[in-house]
């Protein structure tokens, strides 16, 4: 065998061993890599608001759904059920309305409820649970009236079986439920109604 011949054998041994990749001239952009996991907090404690109180949670949009989100507010110790219902339904409104905290909007959490809201208890011929908004909820979005009923029936607000009664300045209140679907989709979910008996 030829030197020559032997050059040429080894260089087709070696292109055969190569990677198999073609070169190309297009550019290949398939954009940065993703740098944390969306709607995941990187510390359990990110919010500022995290105080001692009592901890609850409220709904917090992020990718279109409703995710938890861990939080604290005041409630006075030894205060009466029926005004500790308020006070807790409150505080729980306010950190709706409360801007997300820096960590919490880099993973994507955002709040579509706008202030000022407030709420207070029954009126003369209200079931003993009914919660009055100063809005109406029929005027509000269906991620704001999501916000507000998971996190409401979630609470110490509400009797703990999934639902809230809710009623605005004026009219019949509801009982307004929250459900798998309108955990997911509360864009396009409003929770379910249905108006309660009044004395």
């Amino acid at each position: 065998m030829t030197p020559r011949l032997t050059a040429l054998l080894t260089l087709a041994a070696m292109t055969l061993a190569g990677c198999g990749i073609r070169s190309t001239e297009v550019p290949t952009n398939f954009g940065p890599a993703p740098s944390r996991v969306h709607c995941s907090l990187s510390e359990p404690d990110a919010s500022p608001r995290a105080t001692r109180g009592l901890p609850v949670q409220v709904f917090l949009l992020c990718g279109s759904q409703l995710v938890a989100v861990d939080r604290t507010i005041r409630v006075p110790d030894g205060t009466a059920d029926a005004a500790r219902r308020v006070l807790v339904a409150q505080g729980l409104l306010e950190e709706l309305q409360a801007t997300p905290s820096p960590a919490e909007k880099e993973a994507g959490y955002t709040t579509d409820l706008r202030g000022p809201m407030d709420v207070t208890g029954p009126r003369r011929n209200d079931p003993d649970e009914t919660l009055r908004l100063t809005t109406a909820p029929s005027t509000l979005t269906s991620y704001a009236l999501a916000q507000i009923v998971c996190t409401l029936s979630d609470s110490a607000a509400a009797e703990g079986d999934g639902s809230v009664i809710l009623g605005g300045p004026t009219g019949t209140p509801r009982r307004y439920e929250c459900t798998d679907e309108v955990r997911t989709r509360p864009g396009t979910t409003e929770p379910p109604s249905t108006e309660v008996a009044t004395a």
